[in-house]
């Protein structure tokens, strides 16, 4: 799964690498340790062009019953298509979800290390997302996102079974494309990233604690 991860690009930034447009008073705060039920950027287009909005990391259809009870933070690659949760979401409302690297936990013995992972290039990128906007009469409108996660390459599969979709340039523009997608743009987008364009090393247990942030977070752990 993806539970956690790194977005610290400003507000411009992020426009400016996905194209997007920036609402006017958009803004956020960069964070080391983006934690679920938190709001967070994601690129998306309602018909009038690629932009950038801020979303709850926790996805609730548009078809919950009150209170928006359904929020899971990751939609799993496979089955995708079927489950009656995301297909929906899939078919029209993908998203890119910015970041600059993710956490996994590696059991060992009776406690777990978590390690950062990011690009080799250290540049950001994206995930494969999907979000949607539930509403009731009196109670407001959340529109949240999930990421879609898949099976680990060799990189990650050391520390974790899964992975976050990693969307290379090609990958991001067949997301961001409106509409279905074929099983084969599908399988296109939600392969592994290849472990060879990725690096990783274990960090310090203080990034456990989601209030916790700052560089600190990603520093290599003694």
């Amino acid at each position: 799964m993806c539970g956690r991860y790194v977005q610290t690009s400003p507000a411009d930034a992020l426009a400016t690498r996905f194209g997007a447009r920036l609402p006017e008073g958009i803004a956020w705060t960069p964070r080391w340790n983006v934690a679920p039920s938190t709001p967070a950027p994601v690129v998306r287009d309602e018909g009038c062009g690629a932009s950038v909005a801020l979303l709850t990391w926790g996805f609730v259809p548009s078809w919950a019953k009150a209170g928006g009870t359904i929020r899971p933070i990751n939609a799993r690659a496979e089955g995708l298509r079927e489950k009656p949760l995301f297909r929906d979401a899939l078919r029209r409302r993908r998203a890119l979800v910015p970041a600059d690297g993710f956490y996994e936990w590696k059991a060992e013995g009776k406690g777990k290390t978590p390690w950062f992972f990011r690009l080799a290039s250290g540049a950001p990128f994206a995930f494969a997302g999907i979000w949607d906007r539930w509403s009731a009469p009196g109670a407001g409108t959340i529109e949240s996102f999930a990421i879609v996660t898949t099976g680990a390459n060799e990189l990650v599969g050391s520390v974790h079974a899964r992975m976050p979709v990693i969307l290379d340039a090609e990958g991001e523009e067949i997301w961001r494309r409106d509409g279905a997608l074929s099983p084969a743009e599908l399988e296109r987008c939600l392969a592994p990233f290849p472990a060879a364009g990725m690096d990783a090393w274990p960090v310090s247990t203080w990034v456990n604690a989601p209030a916790h942030d700052g560089a600190r977070c990603v520093e290599p752990a003694p």
